[in-house]
């Protein structure tokens, strides 16, 4: 789109490579979080443990000020709740949470779908097409590192395009509580299906289906109902069968 800039992970970047160093340029707030993040999703802080902070800032060599910060960041975001004069534990998370996610999730994403659609033109869904491909050869590789930033990115496509950064904020996170935390090994069925989920929204973009654009992201995609059987079995390792 002309003076619009569609910032995201570009399939070629979406490759199964090492994590580079967080730029100089972030604070150390921002480089805390991220390190937590990271042990997290490593296993190294798992659901229900306590955090030390003591250990942590000797082991990074930093004062307990940003530590603290990044903690509030995170506790705002769902992964830890901070128990004054106590301790710092890492959240677990439960069927409700997720329902609650998904459902907000939803709202957020068909939202955004809603509001830019008019700005979706065939360079989008040139993009779009590339990514859900790529994404289906990750699938077939056991790549799922680069499946995970393939999805982002794809999503990215019309999120990036919204002018409501509140939302665009917001999303994410839920998506990183989700998916992130900590990274369990995929359901490839799963994956499969959420591709074919996006070539049906790409084809109501195609057909200027607003609607059924927004309704594939809402109430298919992002429905809890629809996604269940796969939820648990994510989740919880419930063996139930999986429909088709």
């Amino acid at each position: 789109m002309p003076g619009k800039r569609v910032e995201m992970v570009t399939p070629t970047e979406a490759m199964d490579v090492p994590a580079t160093p967080l730029p100089l340029l972030r604070s150390l707030r921002e480089q805390v979080y991220e390190y937590l993040r990271d042990e997290m999703n490593r296993g190294n802080l798992t659901p229900g443990a306590s955090i030390n902070l003591n250990e942590i800032s000797q082991r990074l060599g930093i004062s307990k000020t940003p530590l603290r910060d990044a903690l509030i960041q995170l506790e705002c975001e769902g992964f830890v709740t901070i128990l004054p004069r106590r301790c710092v534990v890492v959240n677990t998370l439960t069927l409700d949470d997720i329902r609650n996610a998904y459902e907000i999730a939803g709202a957020l994403e068909g939202a955004a779908v809603q509001s830019v659609f008019a700005k979706l033109e065939a360079s989008h869904l040139a993009i779009m097409e590339q990514l859900n491909s790529e994404m289906r050869g990750a699938i077939q590789r056991g790549a799922f590192d680069s499946y995970y930033r393939l999805n982002l990115s794809f999503h990215g496509v019309f999120l990036t395009l919204s002018d409501n950064q509140l939302l665009r904020r917001l999303v994410m996170p839920i998506k990183q509580r989700l998916y992130d935390f900590p990274r369990r090994g995929y359901i490839p069925q799963w994956e499969l299906r959420n591709c074919d989920e996006h070539q049906m929204f790409i084809e109501c973009i195609e057909k200027r289906d607003c609607a059924g654009a927004v309704s594939v992201i809402r109430d298919l995609h992002w429905s809890f109902a629809a996604q269940e059987d796969f939820i648990r079995r994510f989740y919880f390792q419930e063996t139930r069968e999986i429909s088709a």
